[in-house]
């Protein structure tokens, strides 16, 4: 499974230790997150979710299956 879990907290200026706080997890879980070491429980996975403001799928998706972001056009 691949994820989005360092796009989207590098686009919040976090840092790893920050994300960690958020998630109730330790700086090592997120590198391993990160670098697709180690998949998160389902629980962990809606914790993600939830602190990116974003459903699972917008989060993680099947290995080899880039996710097409689609934004809505700004006015």
């Amino acid at each position: 499974m691949e994820n989005r879990i360092r796009s989207e907290r590098e686009a919040r200026s976090w840092t790893q230790v920050v994300l960690a706080a958020h998630l109730e997890v330790s700086r090592q879980t997120v590198v391993a997150l990160e670098t697709g070491k180690y998949d998160p429980s389902l629980p962990l996975a809606f914790r993600i979710a939830k602190v990116f403001d974003k459903p699972i799928e917008g989060i993680f998706f099947p290995e080899g299956r880039s996710l097409v972001v689609k934004d809505a056009a700004i006015d």
